[in-house]
């Protein structure tokens, strides 16, 4: 799966060719975190739902990775003692919503009916290519996953 992060929350790898001290980035990856104190709900839904790996964690952090490991998503225990206080207050369940693109939207969708996953938006067809359906996360993040394709003309 590739996971596209979107409204504030994005994973992006890009080329950067002019940068102010004429040093070049090849390459630029973003962690996108949320902060929670559903860790455990988070990591079984998207262990068990989505088929994510763990790539680290402990008792405060938990950084997961899609099934083919090309994204990460991470999540922090609010109010922790080692993190500063920008890192301390947890995300209240509105504005953010992730996209996981897959190759096949269909099966993806039977598969998560299968497991029980409770689907917000049922499978749909949009007038500009998207094939997706919708599921929300314990902490409340909408998740759309969708395959993409031209739209007909």
């Amino acid at each position: 799966m590739k996971l596209s992060i979107v409204t504030g929350i994005l994973l992006l790898t890009a080329s950067l060719h002019s940068q102010p001290d004429n040093q070049q980035v090849k390459t630029m990856k973003l962690n996108a975190g949320i902060i929670t104190a559903k860790l455990a709900e988070t990591k079984a839904f998207y262990t068990n739902t989505l088929g994510f790996g763990v790539s680290f964690e402990n008792d405060f952090y938990l950084l997961l990775h899609t099934p083919n490991h090309q994204a990460e998503i991470s999540f922090l225990q609010p109010h922790h003692p080692t993190q500063k206080p920008i890192f301390q207050v947890p995300f209240e369940g509105k504005g953010v919503y992730l996209t996981i693109e897959v190759e096949d939207v269909d099966a993806i969708y039977k598969e998560l009916r299968r497991k029980g996953a409770k689907i917000e938006i049922e499978l749909r067809d949009e007038v500009w290519g998207d094939r997706h359906f919708s599921i929300v996360d314990p902490n409340g993040i909408g998740i759309d996953i969708v395959t993409y394709s031209a739209p007909d003309k």
